[in-house]
């Protein structure tokens, strides 16, 4: 029986893989190279850039800095406008794994849809 561990780890890999930057972002990230690329449209963006700050946005918003006490709350009363909504998740890939794995708990406590955004590899 495989753990919320490994299951967590298992949704990272799929979510890396098959997601893809949609929107465009303000704020300067280098995101992870991935092969498969999606074109879902979310509606919730959660960026965390090279320097740990957290920013939220809902549809064409611009990106406001938060706590991290902040992000659950702010996606709650957004899914309450969407409740389809789906969670994009931007990080710089310096960013931890631990810091992306504390957004994936917050997504499944909450039940939230969450991708994880990529950039396509460079030739």
């Amino acid at each position: 029986m495989a753990s919320m561990t490994d299951i967590i780890f298992l949704l990272l890999i799929f979510f890396m893989i098959t997601s893809t930057l949609v929107v465009p972002n303000a704020i300067k990230l280098t995101l992870p190279q991935a092969q498969k690329q999606t074109a879902i449209k979310p509606l919730s963006r959660v960026t965390i850039d090279a320097g740990g700050n957290y920013y939220v946005a809902f549809g064409n918003q611009r990106e406001r800095r938060v706590s991290f006490d902040e992000i659950a709350p702010f996606l709650r009363e957004r899914q309450v406008q969407e409740p389809e909504m789906f969670v994009m998740l931007y990080a710089d890939e310096t960013v931890p794994y631990r810091e992306i794995v504390k957004i994936l708990d917050v997504a499944n406590r909450n039940k939230f849809k969450i991708a994880l955004s990529t950039r396509v590899p460079t030739r």
